[in-house]
Parts: structure tokens; C-alpha cells; sequence
């Protein structure tokens, strides 16, 4: 057994409170499940107590108890509450932060729990990222992808013909910030001040990977294909100057000022920004979503879904289980990946989803882009967030800044990931 499950048992050892189940019920009342949620939006908090609610008016013995929780911390509360054998019964999280938890044993597999066509109904690659060791460590529910927002009015100054294929190069996309950027106006506004998660999820378009192996055995693999994005980002920002400066070192959420205010007349964002855009632009701003970005192999990014999981130390996991496939119905994923205007991890809720919105401004395009959501080898390395936090990103940061060239921050990527991996 793992480092953090032998804590476990020691503390549990050790007092009589931690001794206690982490869902309660007694000989004669229901069974009573903890479901820590992480959703933070207004509307996919009331989406997704309205699927908890459904479930318990039809399951009178097995009642489910949502428990908000925040993003901010919540792997350090998690380890805490797993140690102290305080865990929820089910666990909202994001594949990224669960992979570490399976590892140590703290996860229940799925695989039986789950029907086959209710697997099948996951595109391959995106199982693959909730997959440890063959064991199906959680069930993914909503994902996100890199989409160009663009100012259609803009675009039509500058006589920009909005492309119209199922993808987009990003070749046409360089020639379209460049045919912008007149007037004060620059093409492009890109939230670039982290990075790294941009930069490792787009990398796959451009055969990118980033990681090669598993665990503690992986290596970090920096060549042509993880290198092509940053290049073609410098390029843009320095040889083309159709990237507004300043949103090199903004948020993604700040960088949509410029947007709303006509200074860029693109921006790169969350798919998940469109609900933001809807309700924060400007009246009367035209906007509109771009095809899918494609790189040389295809318009592929990387995928970290958010998850739901089942602790391996619940008293009832096989009701957790069946808590989670109704959860993640087609129904249910298609109404909170509504409210959250997130990508839902099933074919079938997309489908659904794509027939009720596929009229909506920028729908399309994002749904569209789910299409090509594929695993990120990056989740099953054991340091890769600490390399991100003190090594790539500092390092990006330089490049972007002027500070190193790309053979800089190839080297900088490269030799601080065996600083780290010693």
C-alpha cells in the first residue's frame, strides 16, 4: 500500500473519529452519500442540486448530500481528508488531480460498476486520461478547448472572410491577425501569463506530446512538434506584431478587455469564456467563434475532464457508482455542460446538446471541437505540477518576454525537468 493510505491507517488507528465512515446510515434510514462539488457557477450549482435532487426523489434508500467546495485547494483538502479516512463518497475533480489519488490506492475502480456502452459512449482518448494502470479510476463529465473568439465587424473592415471549413489552420489564423492589425487595432489578444496549460494542450496539433513514459520513469521530450507553438506565438508577437503586447502578461479573463474595447480583433480563449462574452460583451458587439484550430497533425488538443470519482473507503461504494452513472447520464451531461458552456465528455450528451444549441452563436464551433479532445500524457507523470509551476512556466515567460531565444527555452524546459526528476 501506498506512503499516504499507510497514514491512513495509522491515524485511524489512533482515534476513534477518524474511525468513522465517511457516509453515514443507520439499520433504519437510507443510506446517506457525501458528493463534494467543485462547481462554482450559479448555474451549474443549480444544474447539478437538480440532478442530485432527481436522484433522490427517486432513490429514497441511497440520499445523496452535496458538499460545495471551491477549486482553490482542494488537492491539499483532499489529501487531507483521504488521510484522515474523512473522504467524500464521491469526488468532483479533474483528471489531472485524481491520477495521483488512484495511484496511492485511494480510488475505487469503476470498470465493473459501469455499463459498456456506458464507456463506449467516451471518445477513446478521453478515457484514456481517466484510465490508471487499466483501472477506470473515474468517469469524466465536462472538458474544455482552446477556441478563437473574433469581432466579426473587424474582421469584415479589414475584408476578412470568416473561414467557413470544419477547421482552421493556424497558418490562416497568423494571415488573419495580420490582415487586423491596422488602425491601433492588433489582430490577436492572447492570455498568456500561465502558459504552460495553453502550450501543453495545443501541442498535440503539432504532434507534440511533451512526455515520454509514466510515473516517476517519465521524461520530458522537447523537439519540433513542442516547440512549433511557442515559435509561431513569437513570431506573431515580434516578426508580425499582430499580438497586442500587454496580453502576453494577462490572464485569459483580462485579456478580453481589449476584446470588448476593439483592440484586438481575435482573442484565444476557454471554450467556457463564450458564457462570459454572452453576458459581459458590450450591446451590439458582433462576435462570433472560429473552426477549430489545426495544426500539421490535425486539430488534436489535449484533454483534462473534470471527473467524478468514488473513494475506494466508502462504506457503499457500488451505490456511489450507481450515484455517478446516473449522474452522467446523457440528459443530465448535456443540462450541466449547458450551464457550465463546457464540452460534455460523452458522445451522446454532445450530440444532444448540438441539437438543442447548435444554432446559438459559437456553439457549433465549440461543440465541434470536442470532437478532437484526446489524452494528455502529461497526467500520468508524477512531477509534471511541479515542473509546470517552477520550471515551464517561468520559462515561457522569458521566451514570450524577449528574455531567452527557443533554444533557451528548450533547454530551460528540458534541463529544469531533470533538476526536478533527480
Amino acid at each position: 500500500m501506498k506512503s499516504r493510505r499507510v497514514v491512513a491507517a495509522a491515524l485511524a488507528a489512533a482515534t476513534s473519529l477518524v474511525l468513522a465512515a465517511c457516509s453515514g446510515s443507520g439499520d433504519d434510514g437510507p443510506v446517506t452519500l457525501k458528493f463534494q462539488s467543485l462547481s462554482d457557477q450559479p448555474a451549474a450549482i443549480a444544474a447539478t442540486n437538480k440532478i442530485v435532487d432527481d436522484w433522490n426523489t427517486t432513490h429514497p434508500d441511497v440520499q445523496v448530500e452535496v458538499v460545495q467546495a471551491g477549486w482553490d485547494g482542494v488537492y491539499d483538502k483532499l489529501i487531507t481528508q483521504l488521510n484522515a479516512g474523512s473522504g467524500p463518497d464521491i469526488i468532483h475533480y479533474e483528471a489531472a488531480g485524481v491520477v495521483p489519488f488512484a495511484r496511492d490506492g485511494y480510488l475505487a475502480d469503476l470498470s465493473s460498476y459501469l455499463p459498456d456502452a456506458k464507456k463506449a459512449d467516451v471518445p477513446r482518448g478521453v478515457l484514456d486520461s481517466v484510465t490508471v494502470d487499466g483501472e477506470l479510476i473515474a468517469y469524466p463529465t465536462e472538458l474544455q478547448s482552446y477556441v478563437v473568439f473574433a469581432n466579426k465587424a473587424l474582421l469584415d473592415k479589414a475584408g476578412v472572410a470568416v473561414p467557413s471549413g470544419p477547421t482552421m489552420t493556424w497558418d490562416q489564423l497568423r494571415d488573419i491577425a495580420k490582415a487586423t492589425t491596422r488602425d491601433g487595432v492588433y489582430g490577436l489578444g492572447w492570455g498568456l501569463s500561465s502558459p504552460t496549460a495553453a502550450m501543453v494542450a495545443l501541442a498535440p496539433g503539432f504532434g507534440g506530446k511533451y512526455f515520454d513514459g509514466t510515473g516517476t520513469d517519465a521524461n520530458v521530450s522537447i523537439g519540433q512538434g513542442e516547440m512549433a507553438l511557442p515559435r509561431l506565438v513569437d513570431g506573431m508577437a515580434h516578426q508580425d506584431n499582430s499580438i497586442l503586447p500587454v496580453t502576453l502578461t494577462q490572464s485569459g479573463a483580462k485579456a478580453l478587455a481589449p476584446f470588448y474595447a476593439g483592440q484586438t480583433a481575435m482573442t484565444i480563449q476557454g471554450s467556457f469564456q463564450a458564457a462570459n462574452i454572452a453576458k459581459d460583451a458590450p450591446d451590439g458587439f458582433d462576435w462570433i467563434v472560429l473552426p477549430p484550430l489545426a495544426g500539421p497533425a490535425g486539430p488534436a488538443q489535449a484533454a483534462n475532464p473534470q471527473t467524478l470519482s468514488v473513494n475506494k473507503d466508502s462504506d457503499h461504494v457500488e451505490e456511489a457508482a450507481q450515484f455517478v452513472d446516473f449522474f452522467t447520464s446523457t440528459e443530465n451531461l448535456a443540462a450541466l455542460n449547458e450551464a457550465d458552456t463546457l464540452i460534455p465528455a460523452t458522445t451522446s450528451a454532445r450530440d444532444a446538446l448540438s441539437a438543442k444549441l447548435g444554432g446559438q452563436n459559437g456553439w457549433p464551433q465549440i461543440l465541434a471541437s470536442g470532437e478532437h479532445l484526446t489524452s494528455a500524457p502529461y497526467l500520468f507523470v508524477d512531477k509534471y505540477a511541479q515542473w509546470k509551476d517552477t520550471v515551464a512556466t517561468p520559462a515561457y515567460q522569458k521566451f514570450l518576454g524577449g528574455e531567452i531565444d527557443a533554444n533557451g527555452l528548450s533547454n530551460e524546459l528540458t534541463e529544469g525537468w531533470k533538476s526536478i526528476n533527480r
